[in-house]
């Protein structure tokens, strides 16, 4: 006697059933910690561990980590200001990418002008909490799916907040509170402009260029992130 055949496109309800459990469990544990951190301030980030297992691998006797979170309301404004104007002008008009700032990149590296890129302030902070360093497709896959759960689940404010005490400084100083009162020798809250444009200009590459000792070509950069801090309009800056 013949044994009973399967009917045809019977194992995808059952692979079905797997996807949809597997999509539910990544779902958990991805956007469960970016809600969870809307109001919890995160104890470390992604890059801050990297960075311990690098000085530990490379034996960097002395290395010390230091962060100190300050809320948003004991940080100056002139940071803030200094921020959005050197690294995202448009950050509270977009949602989490700038188009026009990754097309002018993009157009500025075809002629060789500059290697610079175009993330947001929010890409940043995505790819510092949860992420690693690097430009291959699956990290920057991750980066745009943590980008968009950022601007979802946290506020305009609460994104910078976190950028101002996580970014690096300098090696190992994380958060303008740690920079300043290490190359200043003052709180974050009374930061002038002009100390304020020296500290964001070094955060493409910290551990090259110095705040407390800046090269002819910082100099000149720090002067062009006080011009565009003072061509800021109000509404650039509403509700930070």
């Amino acid at each position: 006697m013949k044994g009973k055949s399967k009917p045809a496109g019977a194992p995808w309800p059952r692979a079905r059933w797997w996807l949809g459990r597997a999509l539910a469990a990544w779902l958990v544990v991805t956007a469960g910690p970016v809600l969870v951190l809307r109001w919890v301030d995160p104890p470390t980030t992604a890059f801050m561990l990297e960075r311990r297992l690098d000085a530990s691998s490379h034996n960097e006797k002395g290395f010390v980590l230091q962060q100190q979170w300050v809320p948003r309301s004991r940080i100056s404004p002139h940071l803030v200001r200094a921020l959005v104007a050197a690294e995202d002008h448009r950050f509270t008009e977009h949602h989490g990418f700038d188009w026009e700032a990754l097309s002018s990149a993009f157009e500025d590296r075809l002629d060789g002008k500059s290697k610079r890129g175009g993330s947001t302030l929010t890409q940043q902070v995505a790819k510092n909490l949860f992420l690693w360093p690097g430009r291959n497709v699956v990290r920057k896959a991750l980066e745009a799916y943590f980008t968009v759960l950022l601007e979802v689940c946290w506020s305009k404010q609460r994104i910078l907040e976190v950028h101002l005490n996580i970014a690096e400084y300098g090696n190992g100083l994380y958060g303008v509170e740690v920079a300043s009162r290490h190359f200043f020798g003052k709180s974050a809250a009374t930061v002038t402009p002009e100390e304020a444009a020296r500290m964001v200009v070094v955060l493409p590459a910290p551990k090259s260029r110095k705040v407390n000792a800046p090269s002819a070509k910082t100099r000149e950069r720090a002067q062009w992130v006080l011009g565009q801090m003072e061509r800021l309009r109000p509404e650039q800056l509403e509700g930070l």
